[in-house]
């Protein structure tokens, strides 16, 4: 099969950015032809005013995008079109393009930015989906929730408005791609029709194996910002003295917890920084278990996939994803979302219940064996593909 796959690299490198090349890389494994049709939003440092000033517009239509897919399609003939994530340097101009050439288009749900500007159904630390449901996002303008802007929400919400009347979303791609039940029912409770979302997890390639021993630490891997709760988890560690924990990532918060970890002495909290995905993994194998304390509904969260696949349990926020891909008492635990005081008692059992919890880990790594691995991840999209293909 000839696939073309679509992808925008935020500045910030993420887990879906990680999931898409290894989608490529097993398909190419499995003997399928893959061309990149990739852009980078580090692109836009290096934009003159001129070009800057036009993005707002090429968000929502981007005709050189449109040139150039029917010319890679002209070129490479693929069976299906692939976007991973359009925002906003490929913009919906690459549906209309496909919909040009008959190409079938899949297009999977990273984020939630059809139905929210910022794409976190997230305003000031709180759940928020104001916007949901609405033809033209006017809360998330009136509270700058794209980039603390009100002109860069607004052309966000055009776009998402305007490929919403022009039914760009339910008739201009196939079938989309929900990382959970939980992002599924999300859609269809806003509009996209059931029958075209299908549920299909990331997966982690190549395996890599599971820890030999308890772990010497606690840990956390993610982004340094408000929304993947990194604030509440150091607070929370002030209370912990027992146990050790590392932070890998980056971000702006960063200068703003390393002020509050000095401000406390705690000596047993270190900020690892930015790590290669094979650091990560080492890290990973080393903890006792990983903490993903997320403040906002994400749509997957392949750090914690990949804790399974090492043998370590995770301790999550009770929300959204998070609380399906995590099972409490099983592979996990659950705390409530931003309940500082619960988190800490979890923390706390975990430490104090190393049989337990290397029980969690044995079913951690089992849920992994069952859902996350790279074989049948591949099955599942050649079924989707071939679904979108015969549909079309």
């Amino acid at each position: 099969m000839r696939i073309l796959m679509a992808h925008n690299y935020y500045q910030q490198r993420g887990g879906e950015d990680e999931a898409t090349e290894q989608e490529i890389a097993l398909l190419r494994r499995k003997g399928h032809e893959v061309t990149q049709f990739f852009f980078r939003n580090d692109e836009i440092n290096n934009y003159s005013w001129l070009d800057k000033g036009s993005l707002a517009i090429n968000t929502i239509w981007r005709s050189e995008i449109y040139k150039q897919t029917r010319e890679i399609i002209n070129d490479f003939h693929p069976d299906v079109v692939h976007v991973q994530n359009f925002f906003p340097l490929i913009s919906p101009a690459i549906f209309f393009a496909c919909e040009r050439e008959k190409i079938p288009v899949v297009q999977t749900l990273w984020n939630y930015r059809l139905l929210c500007p910022n794409g976190l159904f997230l305003r000031e630390g709180r759940i928020c989906q104001d916007c949901a449901g609405k033809m033209f996002a006017w809360p998330g303008i009136l509270h700058r929730c794209y980039r603390n802007s009100r002109s860069q929400t607004a052309v966000v919400a055009l776009m998402a408005s305007v490929h919403k009347s022009l039914g760009t979303w339910r008739n201009r791609i196939g079938l989309y791609i929900a990382p959970t039940e939980f992002v599924k029912r999300e859609f269809i409770k806003n509009g996209l029709p059931a029958k075209k979302i299908v549920v299909k997890p990331p997966f982690v390639y190549p395996d890599p194996g599971m820890k030999i021993d308890g772990g010497d630490y606690a840990l956390f891997v993610g982004r340094l910002t408000a929304e993947k709760g990194i604030m509440l988890l150091v607070e929370a560690w002030a209370n912990v003295k027992t146990l050790d924990l590392k932070v890998v990532g980056d971000g702006p918060l960063k200068h703003k917890v390393q002020g509050i970890i000095k401000e406390k002495e705690q000596h047993n909290v270190e900020l690892v920084g930015w790590r290669s995905y094979e650091e990560v993994i080492a890290l990973i194998k080393g903890a006792r278990f990983l903490i993903f304390p997320s403040e906002c509904f994400e749509t997957f969260g392949r750090v914690a996939i990949e804790a399974f696949a090492c043998h370590v349990p995770v301790i999550a926020s009770r929300l959204g994803t998070m609380a399906e891909i995590v099972e409490d008492g099983k592979t996990g635990l659950h705390f409530e979302n931003g309940n500082l005081l619960d988190l800490v008692q979890k923390i706390h059992w975990a430490i104090a219940h190393p049989q337990a919890l290397t029980l969690m880990g044995q079913n951690a790594r089992s849920e992994f064996n069952t859902k996350y691995t790279a074989e049948r991840n591949y099955h599942q999209l050649m079924n989707i593909y071939q679904r979108a293909i015969n549909s079309s």
